[in-house]
């Protein structure tokens, strides 16, 4: 059990217009069961208050019975106060309501006689007495719930003197013990739901912030790049390596961006899910690809894919787009063409390049060089598709990827 209140009281000092300040909220997950539990603190009270006013005249200590009950009324005030509020939600305050429970249970062996307690629940009735185990168990969860029930019913049994095994008849032990789990299991289950949205929101937040970035960044600094390649190429001259340098830092910002964006879908289906059907939009996906040297072509409407064909299509693309840049030629640009065909998407990527030489690509893996065979094709491939590839020297270079939209469980890495 942690040594630290579980409550975590957010002041929020925010004033509304007619100058109020909002109440405090109350941010611990299990916190409704806490103000929950105080309700039946106080039902259970004026029951064990209804219990001592019946059974008063057959007590042996009368005087002494008032004055525990006494104890038991300042102490059902302050904790279920403290409760309510937040500030006894800790493992101090709770075990010692499982001492002072314990204490007034065991005080029946004084108050009554032993026939008075064998016939008889044990004073101060143990519905009151459940509240202990209910705590624990919000607090600690089932396990600790579960040794609670059996600490107390334990406690009344011990008062007794005897165990009585005929549940059918005595089953408060098992009651209590069950209480104890039951509430155990709720307060767990709040909390493992509040961590999954607390972890949903966090990321929610990141991928807003990353899109706020990537907007200034594009109307920013990309645009300045852009610019200053573009420019460049026009002068000519030794401002030509300027030209390059910026070219090559734009795209390089911008598959960064790319990146970033495609990290945070990734994060969103390993936690919680994409919000709707755990899809990304590829025409999306491709177009931060376009600038000065890229053109991208794609439906005006989302192209939805599963976030995993969309991540491979998307690096397959980045590959292609490298070899352009460093093959193809310095003049050389690339297009991107995205098509929807219902079942299948299609992507293609072109450029006006020198093209490939025949043979080229088969002595590059023979070379141990398999840039093409793994980063593109394999790729393509490991999401069920087809990488099919059209070139001839001088002619340019145009690699087409029809990819499945649904994989079957045979086509699967």
């Amino acid at each position: 059990m942690s040594s630290e209140p579980s409550a975590r009281w957010v002041a929020q000092m925010r004033h509304t217009e007619a100058g109020r300040p909002a109440r405090a909220v109350d941010a611990d997950p299990v916190g409704p069961l806490w103000r929950g539990a105080q309700i039946f603190r106080l039902l259970s009270y004026l029951y064990a208050l209804g219990f001592q006013i019946a059974i008063n005249d057959d007590l042996e200590h009368r005087a002494v019975a008032w004055a525990l009950f006494g104890l038991l009324t300042a102490w059902t005030l302050v904790s279920g106060i403290g409760y309510f509020i937040g500030f006894a939600r800790n493992r101090y305050w709770v075990t010692a309501e499982v001492v002072v429970v314990c204490g007034l249970m065991l005080s029946t062996s004084y108050v009554a006689d032993a026939g008075w307690a064998w016939h008889n629940q044990t004073w101060p009735t143990t519905l009151w007495a459940t509240n202990a185990v209910i705590s624990v168990a919000i607090l600690a969860g089932p396990t600790y719930g579960i040794l609670a029930g059996l600490v107390v019913g334990g406690t009344s049994t011990f008062v007794k003197g005897e165990l009585n095994l005929n549940f059918g008849r005595n089953a408060t032990i098992i009651v209590i013990v069950a209480t104890g789990m039951a509430v155990g299991l709720a307060a767990a289950n709040a909390r493992r739901t509040h961590e999954k949205l607390s972890a949903a929101a966090r990321i929610a937040a990141a991928a807003e912030e990353r899109e706020r970035l990537s907007r200034e960044v594009h109307d920013g600094v990309l645009q300045v790049l852009a610019l200053i390649a573009r420019r460049g190429r026009e002068i000519g001259g030794p401002t030509a390596e300027l030209a390059s340098l910026a070219a090559e830092q734009e795209r390089a910002l911008r598959r960064l961006i790319s990146d970033a964006g495609d990290a945070g879908a990734e994060e969103d289906l390993d936690g919680v899910g994409v919000p709707g059907t755990g899809e990304l939009d590829l025409a999306a996906a491709l177009r931060v690809f376009a600038d000065d040297r890229v053109s991208v072509s794609a439906p005006a409407d989302p192209v939805p894919v599963p976030a995993r064909i969309g991540h491979e299509i998307r690096a397959a693309v980045v590959n292609a787009l490298d070899n352009t840049h460093h093959h193809a030629g310095p003049d050389a640009r690339a297009f991107i063409l995205v098509e929807d065909l219902g079942d299948d998407v299609v992507v293609s990527v072109r450029d006006d390049g020198v093209g490939i030489v025949e043979g080229r690509l088969a002595q590059a893996v023979s070379q141990g060089r398999l840039g093409v065979a793994k980063s593109i094709v394999g790729r393509i491939e490991s999401v069920g598709g087809t990488a099919v590839l059209d070139t001839e020297p001088g002619g340019g270079t145009e690699w087409e990827f029809t990819v499945p939209r649904r994989q079957t469980e045979g086509r699967r890495d």
